[in-house]
Formats: structure tokens, C-alpha cells, sequence
């Protein structure tokens, strides 16, 4: 293709950035380029930056790029693409919003339609590895084969699209094995991208109760705003015990249906499962940093007879119920105000450092950054 793009490349060994000028691929028939407009700084990229998210036992990938929570323009499309995943007709300059992940549509999970759960999906390689363009911090992105594509309506702008693939697509996938339904109760550890999507959509399925817990003001005013009907401040409620005794209050003693975990951190799962009633669900979605570790006490388990379930990923169908769900909800909840900063590439440095919330005195402003590599 002999075509060029810049991508913010990582360095793990001293933490620093670099920006490269890369090759694009050679398009396959059945791959399609993306120019990337937007990518959302997730949490799981903060881990990343901070130096907690890399597993250690695997092959090394620095120098890297990262990001994943995106969405783009059909830059080139191979020869034989023409429609999106759900065959709307596909042209270059469409906006899209796809998965970040590639199952293998080959493997004992795959052929039962169970896509999220493939145990050979592709996801980041490091630099000297094909396609290069697979990180989401950069100006393109390649889309291999098997891709899941759908073309974004005109109504939701390209800031608010970038998290659909991660942070509102993972909660709703959550939210649906959880099986969360009319008259739960339910509680939300961390009121950050993922936790304020879990909160609507939670609203959405006709919760009872939504009680969001955060320690950062703004955060906490949004998931009022898209439907939590308590909040805990951390600032007021500085334990776990504090935390947890005002849970059970909020239910009359019984706890909660389900406690959905988007914080990221371990230090929170013990006093989370103390919030579930018997019988109840523990969604665990945040700890996805390998060597996180809980203490958790498995009598708890057995005599409460608590469910928990670990989320990652999820089946293409999730994105267009996605879509739909953010444009038929755009004027009941405030979701397209979940992106609160935006940044150019050349800024990205100043992306993450603005976004981090851990050691800072007074937290981050921030609900969700992203980075704009075209503009």
C-alpha cells in the first residue's frame, strides 16, 4: 500500500512514549483499514501507563501500541467488503464502531456462537509483529478478519462513539449474563465510564435501587444523572465497613441483587461480595490486570450461596444494541457527556497524566478522556 501512519508508541522498559511513523499493511480482500478519530483512555490503559497491567509471563510486546476503546472512518477496504456486519452497504469515509478483539471462528467456543469466550482471539502484538496498526493510539488501525463492523448514525458524535466498544458494550454484556431485571437492587463499585453506562443501563432494565459508589464528586453527580438512585460518597463513607453497613440499610438489611465491580482494583471485590445477598451475583468486570489479587473468605460463598461471575469481552451483538441503546437514550441520560477532556495525539502524555486518579490528592476531574489522532 506503501501508505504511512503515527502511532503513540510505548516503552515499558522507562515508561516513556514515541511517536513513529509506520507502515499501513497491505489490505487483505476481506480487511478494511480505519482511520482512527477517537480512542478513549480506559482504565485497563491506565494500569498499562502506571506499569500494573502487563502480565510478565507472557511474550514481551514493548516497544507497543495500546488502546482499545475506539471508533474510526473505513479509510480502505479490501475487495471483497461492501456491507457492515449487519449488511448495510459500506463505503470509505463511513464512521464505524467495531470490536477491538478478532476471534478465530474456528475453536471449540466459536462454532457455538460464543465469540467472546474465544480462547485464540488476536488482540496487541508487539511492533516487528503483522498488521503493526493494532493499537488504538495511533492515526490507523488495521481490521483483520473475522471483524465485526457497524456503520454509527449521524446522531452520536465521534467522541461520544469511542466507547461503545469497551465501555458501554462491556457493561451491557455484564449486565445481561448478570441477568439484572425489573425491581433488582443493585450497587456499582466505581462511577467512571464503566460504571455511568452500567447505571443507565441498569436504570434501563428497571432496577429498584442503583447505588453507585465513588469517591469523586462529578463522577458521582453524572450517575444521578443517568439513574442512580443513592450514591456513596468515599469521602463521607471511608471504610469498607462504613461502605458496606450503608448498603445494607439502603436494602433493609437484605443487601444486593447483584454488585457490579468496574473500579479495577482488587482492594474493593472483599467489601463488594460483603454487599451481595444470599443467593445474590457478584459481575466482576474491572480486575483484569494479571497478579490481581483478592482475599476473599470462601465460606461466605457457599453459605450465602453467592454467584460470581468474571466478564470480559463479549458476542458481536452486543455492539448494534449498543448503538441502539446510547441514540434511543440520548435525551434521557447524559452519556454523551461521559467524555469529559479531549486530547491530541501529540498530547498524549498529558491525556494519561490528566486522566490518572490513583496517589492524587483530590482525584481526577476526569470521567473519560480521549485521544484524537486525526484531528
Amino acid at each position: 500500500m506503501g501508505k504511512t501512519g503515527v502511532s503513540a508508541v510505548w516503552h515499558d522498559s522507562n515508561e516513556s512514549w514515541e511517536f513513529r511513523e509506520l507502515p499501513l499493511p497491505d489490505l487483505e480482500n476481506d480487511a478494511i483499514q480505519v482511520k482512527v478519530e477517537a480512542t478513549s483512555v480506559c482504565g485497563s490503559d491506565l494500569h498499562i501507563w502506571r506499569g500494573d497491567g502487563i502480565d510478565t509471563k507472557k511474550h514481551p510486546r514493548d516497544p507497543f501500541v495500546f488502546g482499545h476503546e475506539m471508533m474510526g472512518t473505513v479509510a480502505f477496504m479490501g475487495n471483497k467488503v461492501t456491507t457492515d456486519s449487519l449488511r448495510n452497504p459500506l463505503k470509505e469515509g463511513d464512521r464505524i464502531a467495531f470490536s477491538y478483539f478478532f476471534p478465530c471462528a474456528k475453536c471449540y467456543n466459536c462454532i457455538r456462537g460464543e465469540f467472546g469466550a474465544c480462547k485464540f482471539r488476536l488482540g496487541r502484538k508487539p511492533l516487528e509483529e503483522w498488521p503493526v496498526c493494532n493499537g488504538g493510539f495511533a492515526q490507523y488501525y488495521y481490521l483483520r478478519s473475522p471483524h465485526y463492523i457497524f456503520k454509527l448514525p449521524d446522531e452520536i458524535s465521534n467522541a461520544s462513539a469511542a466507547p461503545i466498544n469497551c465501555a458501554l458494550a462491556q457493561v451491557y454484556d455484564a449486565l445481561h449474563l448478570g441477568g439484572v431485571m425489573m425491581g433488582d437492587n443493585i450497587v456499582i463499585q466505581g462511577a467512571g465510564g464503566l460504571g455511568i453506562n452500567a447505571t443507565a443501563i441498569a436504570n434501563e432494565l428497571g432496577a429498584s435501587k442503583i447505588i453507585v459508589i465513588d469517591g469523586q464528586k462529578p463522577r458521582l453527580d453524572l450517575a444521578v444523572q443517568c439513574g442512580a438512585t443513592d450514591i456513596i460518597d468515599m469521602n463521607e463513607y471511608d471504610t469498607p465497613q462504613s461502605r458496606i453497613d450503608r448498603v445494607m440499610e439502603l436494602t433493609n438489611g437484605i443487601g444486593a441483587d447483584k454488585v457490579v465491580e468496574v473500579v479495577g482494583f482488587p482492594q474493593v471485590v472483599e467489601e463488594g461480595v460483603d454487599m451481595v445477598r444470599m443467593r445474590g451475583k457478584y459481575l466482576e468486570i474491572g480486575n483484569i490486570m494479571p497478579g490481581s489479587k483478592a482475599s476473599l473468605d470462601m465460606a461466605k460463598f457457599i453459605t450465602n450461596q453467592i454467584r460470581f461471575y468474571g466478564i470480559q469481552h463479549y458476542d458481536p451483538w452486543i455492539i448494534p444494541n449498543s448503538i441502539d441503546f446510547l441514540l434511543r437514550t440520548k435525551d434521557k441520560y447524559p452519556l454523551m457527556d461521559v467524555i469529559s477532556h479531549e486530547f491530541s495525539l501529540e498530547d498524549i502524555d498529558k491525556a494519561f497524566k490528566t486522566a490518572e486518579w490513583l496517589g492524587t490528592q483530590d482525584g481526577s476531574k476526569v470521567t473519560r478522556a480521549i485521544v484524537t489522532p486525526n484531528a
